[in-house]
């Protein structure tokens, strides 16, 4: 015998009791009648006792079915219950929501976010877990992230909420000094600094309007974990580098930073709000892929058009 009660047993034997027919347990259940019936025979057996006296024409409890029915009645309104309970939870924004987001843009532009956030759904909080490693949504228990990447097919849903330009810069006085490249070979000769969570092993992928495609490696003196600490060695004229835009946005505005080799483009990514699946998507994690597409969705770092 199974150690765990006969929960549908019960659930159905409840509902012939209120109903007083097994054909109107049936319907309520939207079962068939043999269904109810073999539930009902299933759980006598297993009580050692008949629960219902019947005939042709009625249907009776027994003393021992009027007993359990009481106790059987309970369950089921008590299983109700906590289905609607769920179902609100899940209707209504609430609860933690585990987030993997970049250490630059998390810092930047999503912590910024937050107090709108947390006044817009008062009963979510966030766990914001920042770090440029790529994590691993299932395994690692998240409940989204975002990233910023030329996208590759995956198990996960990507929803997509801003394009992401790559730009090559370097300051004024880099080029003043060491001279402009016009072609991406001659990065060979120049210091370019490296970023270690690049994918495809740091290359610097070009191509440019005629389809011809080169590729080079960075190779500097620094090579980071996060794109951020690039930026002093470049403004200091000292090397060049390859940011997203939303790093290098306000640099390049005020003219610290020239961007260079402007016929030939990067791979051009996007930002993504990334869940393990759609179809189970809980109303939180809903609720901030609906923000995060409001705010992030025209961002202020875009100096590329597209």
């Amino acid at each position: 015998m199974s150690t765990l009660p006969d929960f549908e047993g019960l659930a159905m034997f409840a509902k012939v009791a209120e109903e007083r027919s097994f054909a109107g347990a049936a319907r309520a259940l939207n079962v068939s009648v043999a269904t109810v019936s073999r539930a009902v025979a299933r759980l006598e057996e297993r009580l050692g006792a008949r629960l219902l006296n019947r005939t042709s024409r009625q249907l009776a409890l027994t003393e021992f079915g009027n007993m359990i029915a009481e106790s059987a009645l309970k369950v089921v309104r008590e299983a109700e219950a906590a289905e609607a309970a769920a179902r609100e939870t899940s209707a209504r924004p609430r609860g933690l929501v585990r987030l993997s987001v970049p250490m630059s843009f998390g810092l930047r532009w999503v912590a910024p976010l937050m107090p709108a956030f947390f006044r817009e759904y008062p009963e979510v909080s966030v766990d914001l877990h920042l770090s440029d490693a790529q994590v691993d949504l299932v395994g690692q228990g998240f409940d989204a992230a975002l990233r910023i990447a030329v996208l590759a097919d995956s198990s996960l849903v990507a929803r997509r909420l801003s394009p992401v330009a790559p730009l090559v810069v370097a300051s004024p006085a880099y080029l003043r000094e060491h001279g402009t490249p016009e072609h991406p070979s001659d990065l060979a000769r120049h210091a370019c600094l490296g970023y270690a969570y690049r994918a495809r092993n740091d290359v610097w992928r070009f191509t440019n309007a005629a389809g011809e495609e080169v590729s080079i490696r960075p190779n500097g003196p620094l090579r980071v974990t996060n794109a951020d600490a690039l930026m002093p060695t470049v403004l200091d004229g000292l090397a060049i580098a390859e940011f997203p835009e939303f790093i290098c946005a306000d640099q390049v505005r005020d003219g610290r930073l020239v961007p260079i080799l402007k016929d030939w483009t990067l791979p051009r990514g996007g930002l993504y709000f990334v869940t393990p699946s759609a179809r189970t998507r809980p109303a939180k994690v809903e609720a901030l892929s609906e923000f995060f597409v409001r705010h992030l969705g025209r961002p202020d770092w875009r100096i590329v058009d597209w």
